[in-house]
């Protein structure tokens, strides 16, 4: 019963989920659905969204499909299937995004 308790409180309250992944950690992020992908960077930090350059996406499903057992987004980069996007991109529930930024005093 929990997990539909959970899906069902994210759409009531409109919200959406991202993950963030690295050789140590992989972290999900909750954000507002609609939000932008330095909206997104925001919810890590706030360097990041003042200094977002551009956001490397895979979409979880395509990483299911494609990542050949692999903790990796090679496969995803051969098939085509990881992209890169700017200010404007909308994240998607369920988006994988490394965020590219640089913070100048």
């Amino acid at each position: 019963m929990l997990p539909r308790i959970v899906k069902v409180g994210f759409k009531e309250l409109n919200l959406i989920y991202f993950f963030t992944a690295g050789e140590k950690e992989v972290r999900a992020w909750n954000i507002y659905t609609g939000s932008f992908a330095p909206q997104a960077a925001g919810a890590i930090h706030t360097d990041f969204e003042r200094g977002f350059i551009k956001a490397e996406v895979a979409a979880f499903e395509d990483f299911k499909e494609h990542h050949g057992g692999k903790a990796t987004m090679a496969n995803l980069k051969a098939v085509g299937k990881y992209r890169q996007e700017g200010k404007s991109y909308v994240v998607k529930d369920g988006d994988i995004i490394e965020f590219k930024f640089n913070v100048s005093k």
